[in-house]
């Protein structure tokens, strides 16, 4: 799997033990903790498991909500090149305050349901195995009755498949392994399907380096795992592999724009990253992020910001197992591109797109992780969609920490969805690091915005907003569509590149009848302040919820804290879980879901 990784990282975790039920304590903080197991036979022939570990709290009668949180056990290989070289010699020394070995990585499934006794509390920790160091990234960004939840290992190169139907409890449906991939590996993110499938992005180049053929008789040649270019996969209900298509084009991308390392004959930018579709215009968007063994793997900094990516790809799925790459487009620069600081241009990292959701809506919007900007097309059905930058994270800097200066780059922006009805734009950001615009840049504190997007979504193809100037840039645009700021929270307010990475939104209301209803105007998100550690993005590894009123204006739920610190928000931080004293998990990802039950 990784060429130069050691026996630990791979190694199972054998105390992990089978049987129908048991019950154990789950450490001096948990009694009377009931775990359950549900395996399955993989493609190895070899049996893979998820371990629940349930609460009495789980057991608590009536309808509950709850938010879902895929998490990594912290250990040694999250230890950054520059703090290795002081590490002592032995690995049983603790640096950094980590557990030095190898735990299991899990789901928490956490009780979201407000008013309830139990709110805020893990009631299950849903362990994986045998594999270890999965690095859980990813699930799909939003969860309907029914859906199975697609769960990914960004460096096992695994997709987990979970049956969440009887929650807090939690089965596995199946797993893909690396061997079920080989035209592609790094799987980041996932889009289901109204008939239960899931599209998701392989961000890294085929398992082998050389020429890969796929299945619809398209042939790459790849620059090996964790390279380019990156493929789309589509997955049924089980996790089995329907399709694997390869994100390249035949003649290559700009070279100048899209450096591989190794090079690579025909230069890609094809590393997808995030992924959403309108089946009713049988189009798929994905954006890419960055040739990811440059970014995840030592050593930590990229040698080249053209490593980076500037581009989104249109996909027509009419044939939903055979996707066909219809255009590659290139996001522009904005006034504040300087040419001395290419990683920091309004281009630079498309790492996430989405798409609005109504009939009559057309559009999209792709953000950019180091270019700090949101950029528009409001058309995906275009031949060659034009996207524009309509508005510059920096302009939004102020309204998340009166301290924060105006300048988006570097804004490390991670999630963004539009909301169901398509009245807002959520947007998390972890925040500007320390010295990443120069020597005495003081950094930015990061947090989550909403912006207001309906006059630009029903201005259609004619709409005006265009960021074109530096003052646009830091305070809105001026054009009467453009999208305004609705409301901001900070996440850490005073610390530089501390706030969240990933989100979801609570598209569950309870109604009249008892039972949990979709609603088009979600009251709540969830986010959490973890991206990968070793690209030292760490975070402090904390959830919390906000709350969104009708305006669209935010604040964080001081009610939703942590059931040992007492501190607002749930702080992966800790010593013991429900499957034991394992120490710090990071939480990278969330989704909100409810069992199929209670739910109509």
């Amino acid at each position: 799997m990784w060429s130069n990784s050691p026996p630990w990282r791979i190694a199972l975790i054998a105390a992990l033990t089978f049987g129908a039920l048991t019950y154990t304590s789950g450490g001096s903080a948990y009694a009377d903790v009931r775990e359950v197991v549900s395996s399955t036979t993989a493609s190895d022939g070899k049996q893979y498991w998820v371990k629940n570990h349930l609460t009495p709290q789980a057991q608590a009668q009536g309808r509950k909500k709850w938010l879902l949180v895929w998490a990594g056990d912290e250990n040694i290989a999250d230890t950054i090149v520059k703090d290795v070289k002081g590490l002592p010699g032995s690995l049983l020394g603790k640096p950094l305050g980590l557990d030095p070995l190898p735990g299991p990585d899990f789901l928490a499934v956490i009780d979201a349901t407000e008013g309830s006794p139990s709110y805020g509390k893990v009631v299950n920790t849903a362990t994986v195995g045998p594999l270890v160091e999965n690095e859980p990234h990813h699930m799909q960004y939003v969860w309907h009755k029914g859906d199975t939840v697609y769960a990914g290992a960004l460096f096992a190169a695994a997709t987990y498949a979970f049956d969440v139907s009887a929650l807090p409890e939690l089965k596995l449906k199946g797993i893909s392994l690396p061997t079920n991939t080989l035209g592609g590996s790094v799987p980041d993110a996932y889009w289901t399907l109204k008939d239960g499938t899931a599209y998701g992005t392989y961000m890294g180049g085929p398992v082998v380096p050389g020429p890969y053929t796929y299945a619809n008789g398209q042939t790459v040649v790849g620059n090996g795992f964790a390279g380019s270019p990156g493929a789309l996969l589509r997955f049924d209900q089980n996790g089995k592999v329907l399709s694997q298509t390869s994100a390249a084009t035949p003649q290559g991308d700009n070279e100048k724009l899209c450096l591989n390392l190794p090079r690579l004959g025909a230069p890609s930018c094809a590393n997808p990253h995030g992924i959403q579709a309108r089946e009713d215009l049988n189009t798929l968007l994905t954006s890419d992020y960055a040739e990811p063994r440059n970014i995840i793997l030592d050593p930590v900094k990229a040698p080249s910001p053209y490593l980076r990516r500037p581009t989104v790809r249109t996909w027509d799925i009419s044939d939903r197992n055979n996707p066909k790459l219809r255009a590659v487009s290139y996001l522009q620069n904005g006034p504040r591109s300087d040419p001395a600081d290419p990683l920091h241009q309004e281009s630079r990292a498309v790492m996430e797109t989405t798409v609005t959701n109504l009939p009559g809506h057309k559009g999209a919007f792709a953000q950019t992780m180091q270019g700090g900007a949101v950029h528009y097309t409001p058309d995906i059905t275009a031949a060659e969609p034009h996207w524009y930058e309509v508005f510059d994270d920096g302009a939004a800097s102020k309204a998340i920490y009166a301290g924060n200066d105006s300048n988006g780059g570097g804004s490390n922006g991670g999630w963004i969805q539009t909301s169901p009805d398509d009245r807002f734009l959520y947007r998390a950001i972890s925040g500007r690091g320390k010295g990443a615009l120069g020597p005495d840049d003081p950094g930015a504190t990061g947090g989550v915005y909403i912006l207001d997007i309906q006059k630009l979504v029903a201005a259609g193809t004619g709409f005006q907003c265009r960021i074109d100037t530096l003052a646009e840039a830091q305070n809105g645009g001026a054009e009467a569509d453009c999208p305004t700021v609705a409301g901001a929270v900070p996440i850490n307010p005073g610390k530089a590149a501390s706030g969240p990475h990933w989100g979801a939104y609570d598209n569950f209301d309870l109604g009249a009848d008892g039972f949990y209803h979709e609603t088009l105007s979600p009251r709540r998100l969830a986010v959490s302040n973890y991206f990968v550690a070793r690209t030292g993005l760490d975070g402090d590894h904390k959830v919390n919820i906000l709350k969104v009123g009708p305006d669209g204006k935010a604040t964080l739920d001081s009610a939703f804290r942590d059931e040992f610190t007492g501190q607002t928000g749930i702080n992966f931080n800790r010593k013991d879980w429900p499957h034991g004293s394992w120490g710090n998990a990071k939480p990278h990802s969330e989704l909100f879901v409810v069992a199929d039950a209670d739910v109509k």
